[in-house]
């Protein structure tokens, strides 16, 4: 007699229960960054919307920017940390490449046996990061998940690259996964268009670096062009989709949080949506910067702390970048 499996026993649903959020302590305003590029803050401004950054000190390491916007997450979501089934980091800046931070930040925070990976998905990461979360709380592998995006793009700034040198902020930010009676995350959309992967990338291989064949440390170069007209025109669709997906419509909307690349993007993707008036939009990109997967939940944590969003909420997210990959689904805010 064949044995048969015995079915998972998860929860009917899972939304995001506590959201947390750390930017590193050093601001650094345009006029730093033109110490090093020939341009000025108006043309920044005007091409990317971005007054300022946040850039991580020596102590402020992956880890420990992961670590404090998870503690925050955690106390947010009024649970403890041995309550946590997972921990899943995305992030395409520790360079470590084993083991995983998640498996840090896990021990760290007190956990005690959680499963813990990193996953690499850019700036879609979050959104992966969330998609995986919901999986395992509903399957029942895990009661809570911790997802955290986090990343220090300081370290892979080529400060002479005209087109790079401003875009990038350094940062973490966290939400608890847990069950729910009612449906608190959509179904993803989410996807990659890895004919498209050199648009964004890194300048170079780390083995190249290694053996001497170039002198420059990496850095992530980009085609700006081609990524705008792509997160303009095809975003749109994927966030479109995300919103038939869960069945509602732009009206039905609180929030819209974007992933902060830059505010042409944001403000196009907004007019092509045709999102009402009454929808908040995310616009932390003025003064953080893109700090890839870190970006919407960061964006998150300032918009409930601000008052500018409510628990309870209906929120678009939707994250895209190096890949190409992308994410979008629509939440439940915490």
């Amino acid at each position: 007699m064949t044995a048969k499996i015995r079915p998972a026993k998860g929860a009917p649903y899972a939304r995001i229960l506590g959201v947390g959020g750390y930017r590193p302590t050093r601001v650094v305003p345009n006029e730093e960054i033109l110490k090093h590029i020939d341009s000025s803050d108006e043309w920044i401004r005007s091409r990317s919307g971005i007054a300022t950054r946040h850039w991580a000190g020596p102590e402020e390491t992956v880890a420990e920017m992961t670590l404090a916007a998870a503690g925050k997450a955690v106390a947010d979501a009024g649970i403890g940390p041995e309550q946590i089934g997972a921990v899943v980091v995305s992030t395409v800046s520790h360079f470590k490449q084993t083991p995983s931070i998640a498996t840090e930040v896990a021990h760290r925070l007190g956990t005690g046996k959680a499963a813990a990976f990193d996953i690499s998905a850019a700036c879609a990461g979050f959104g992966y990061g969330l998609t995986i979360a919901k999986g395992l709380v509903v399957e029942g592998s895990a009661e809570y998940v911790l997802v955290v995006g986090v990343e220090r793009l300081s370290d892979l700034t080529d400060l002479t690259d005209r087109t790079t040198a401003f875009l990038f902020g350094d940062g973490a930010g966290a939400v608890v996964v847990g069950p729910s009676e009612e449906p608190g995350i959509g179904p993803a959309v989410w996807g990659s268009e890895g004919d498209k992967a050199d648009v964004i990338s890194q300048t170079v291989p780390w083995d190249d670096y290694r053996e001497g064949e170039v002198e420059k440390f990496p850095a992530i170069r980009q085609e700006g062009q081609t990524v705008f007209r792509w997160a303009v025109f095809e975003m749109a669709k994927v966030a479109q989709q995300a919103l038939e997906a869960a069945g509602i419509t732009a009206d039905d909307l609180d929030v819209f949080i974007p992933h902060q690349a830059n505010m042409r993007i944001i403000d196009s993707m907004v007019k092509t949506l045709k999102l009402p008036e009454h929808v908040t939009v995310a616009r932390d990109v003025e003064t953080t910067g893109n700090t890839s997967a870190a970006s919407i939940p960061l964006a998150m944590e300032r918009l409930l702390a601000t008052g500018q969003a409510k628990s309870g909420d209906t929120a678009l997210v939707i994250g895209f970048g190096a890949g190409l990959v992308y994410a979008a689904t629509v939440v439940t805010l915490p």
